[in-house]
């Protein structure tokens, strides 16, 4: 089976959280591991400088809001997400696309753990514009 590459280019045509969160879900399950015993491979990568210079570009570029989109900034535990998975190969030989832009988006720690379990009830809801006298019980 072939995994569908996701990239910034096609997902910043989405306007909602929830269509750019149905284009980056995963599917996974809890407990799966996408390490196991290398965990530390993904470890001193995030560590590393190459690392810490392209998050601070992504979220720059995203203004600091979740999956991008305007209006739902990160004011905690924000994490810049691989829409591709990577792997284990994708550190020890140095694959170019786990620094590369155009795979990697901002999100809440509650929006990347819905794209990595599937579950929509995770996402931010947006905001209900109040309005005079809407607090009125009749």
């Amino acid at each position: 089976m072939t995994m569908r590459i996701r990239t910034y280019s096609e997902l910043r045509r989405l306007d909602t959280l929830k269509d750019r969160f149905d284009y980056l879900v995963l599917q996974g399950q809890v407990g799966s591991a996408t390490f196991g015993f290398d965990r530390y491979l993904n470890q001193q990568f995030y560590k590393s400088k190459q690392w810490e210079q392209i998050r601070h570009h992504i979220i720059a570029r995203d203004l600091g809001c979740d999956l991008g989109i305007e209006g739902y900034e990160i004011h905690s535990r924000l994490i810049i997400h691989h829409m591709n998975p990577m792997t284990k190969l994708d550190i020890t030989d140095g694959g170019s696309n786990i620094l590369d832009p155009e795979f990697l988006i901002t999100t809440t720690h509650l929006t990347h753990n819905a794209i990595h379990y599937g579950d929509a009830k995770l996402l931010p809801r947006q905001l209900i514009e109040r309005r005079p006298g809407d607090t009125k019980l009749w």
